[in-house]
């Protein structure tokens, strides 16, 4: 998309990166009032708990490339959901360097638990737009998500 504007003539507040940003972070600030109240967790627990309730036993540098979270934020997530009883290590026994990583049985409960209150968040977003609005929106936010 061509535009006529000088530089100095730049409005943040119409930029895309910071517009999504914005956005991303009143969804996920009105999200985490239900994680945090609920079982004391941080945005990062969450996500941790998250990849592998959905895909299952992983190891910590798949959730990182899965997540595009930092190696350092998910070790220290991994510790807090460990310490809690929601998630456990076994070492691979094809590679003693890896650690699979699992949700137990308690950590299972608490994502099912989360993600039926995510998908009543994501239908209270959602809801707001006209359906084909938020399905648009949807796939356009998929779209961006793969630009490389």
């Amino acid at each position: 998309m061509k535009n006529d504007l000088p530089p100095d003539d730049f409005d943040l507040t119409d930029f895309l990166p910071y517009l999504l940003n914005q956005a991303a972070e009143e969804c996920s600030l009105a999200f985490q009032k239900h994680y945090k109240d609920r079982y004391g967790m941080l945005r990062t627990e969450w996500r941790v708990l998250f990849h592998l309730g959905r895909f299952g036993t992983l190891t910590a540098q798949e959730i990182s490339a899965r997540s595009k979270m930092h190696k350092t934020k998910i070790s220290r997530a991994i510790t807090k959901l460990e310490h809690r009883r929601w998630l456990k290590r076994d070492t691979d026994a094809k590679d003693r360097r890896r650690e699979l990583l699992q949700l137990t049985p308690s950590g299972q409960k608490v994502y099912h638990d989360l993600v039926q209150v995510a998908h009543d968040h994501q239908l209270e977003l959602l809801g707001q737009f006209k359906m084909t609005d938020a399905k648009a929106l949807q796939n356009m936010l998929k779209r961006l998500g793969r630009l490389k």
